[in-house]
């Protein structure tokens, strides 16, 4: 089956990547923004729908929502659920149309995935995933961008 969702654990992931927003505290807007600006990115290369979901529980009063779109869904749990909550049970309903990724350094939650059967990735793997699709995306635009500079200054 083909992966119809990336599902990112936004704190998990922030608290294992120091160097997004690195004078910001991991809890802070600054830090979430820095995080969904290389997650749009990433899912800009992939393709692949992405929803980066945090805990909205500890969030302070009036956090600001970032506008979310359908390939790209930034959620906030609500008072009482967490995170996990929000990405197991997206898991569970998006696996009728095939296959879910779940990126998480919690392992309960890597475990509970794993047995609604789903897929998981710690952040550290995935981090360099995204790190090689943008670093392969940023060469090849390099090529392209040198191959049209070429082709302009060809006399004619």
């Amino acid at each position: 089956m083909a992966l119809v969702r990336i599902l990112v654990d936004g704190f998990s992931l922030l608290h294992a990547w120091p160097e997004v927003a690195p004078r910001q505290p991991r809890h802070s807007a600054a830090a979430r923004d820095e995080l969904i600006h290389w997650l749009t990115q990433y899912q800009d290369a992939v393709g692949t729908p992405l929803t980066v979901v945090f805990d909205g529980t500890n969030a302070p009063a009036g956090t600001p929502k970032i506008p979310s779109r359908p390939e790209m869904e930034i959620l906030y749990s609500p008072a009482g659920r967490t995170a996990d909550d929000l990405i197991e049970r997206a898991t569970h309903r998006l696996l009728d149309f095939g296959d879910v990724l779940v990126v998480t350094d919690d392992n309960a939650e890597r475990s509970t995935v794993l047995s609604l059967g789903g897929m998981t990735s710690g952040c550290s793997v995935f981090i360099e995933d995204l790190k090689s699709m943008l670093g392969e995306m940023k060469h090849d635009l390099e090529h392209l961008n040198r191959r049209e500079r070429h082709r302009f200054e060809r006399p004619r």
